[in-house]
Parts: C-alpha cells; sequence; structure tokens
C-alpha cells in the first residue's frame, strides 16, 4: 500500500503561482511512477503531468506545457506539481496517483490522494 497526501492548494490570482506537493508514504516510493490529474465542477477526471521513477521522462497535456512543471525527491518521498502563469480554468480539485507505468490514463494508477483545491480567480 501506498497512501498519498497533497497539499500546497489554495486561492490565486490568474497569473499567479502555486506549488502542489504530494507526500507518500507506505510502499517504497521510487517503485511508482507519479502523475497529477485534476477535476473541474461538472468534469471528469483529467490527466494533468505524468513523471517517471527516476524522474527521468515526463509528459504533460497541451494546456499546461510550458506552465507546469512536474518533479519528484525520491529521498523525500515527495512529488510536486509546480503551476505557473495560472488561469482560471486551472480552478479544479488536483489530485496525485501512484502506478506501476507512465501513462495518461488514470485507471492505470493503484494509488490516489484525497485531493487538493486550487481556485484561481479572475
Amino acid at each position: 500500500q501506498v497512501q498519498l497526501v497533497e497539499s500546497g492548494g489554495g486561492l490565486v490570482q490568474a497569473g499567479g503561482s502555486l506549488r502542489l506537493s504530494c507526500a507518500a508514504s507506505g510502499r517504497t516510493f521510487r517503485s511508482y511512477a507519479m502523475a497529477w490529474f485534476r477535476q473541474a465542477p461538472g468534469k471528469e477526471r483529467e490527466f494533468v503531468a505524468t513523471i517517471s521513477r527516476n524522474g527521468g521522462s515526463t509528459y504533460y497535456t497541451d494546456s499546461v506545457k510550458g506552465r507546469f512543471t512536474i518533479s519528484r525527491d525520491n529521498a523525500k518521498n515527495t512529488g510536486y506539481l509546480q503551476m505557473n502563469s495560472l488561469k482560471p480554468e486551472d480552478t479544479a480539485v488536483y489530485y496525485c496517483a501512484a502506478g506501476r507505468v507512465v501513462v495518461q490514463d488514470s485507471t492505470a494508477y493503484d494509488y490516489w490522494g484525497q485531493g487538493t483545491q486550487v481556485t484561481v480567480s479572475s
């Protein structure tokens, strides 16, 4: 089992920045790929970014490329999502997930956090 706890969400003005953290406990964090997903009110959960076990490979959805950066510190069992140039359309609950493969499909991820709210005001 892997337990994931997100933090760092909040209210920010458009153009601002936030850094989300995902603290992992339980089985070895470094054994898992990690991803961030988000879900806005009335919408389905969508892929945001993913990173390989050693951090060597990252992938992003087109709408966040150049603005968001996913990273991880395996020594600290923590993953991050740095979000810059935030837009109102980035408003959502953000979830971190851990799984065995680096994919955009949410069903491939075995472990999920409880989510953290990000609200971007215009």
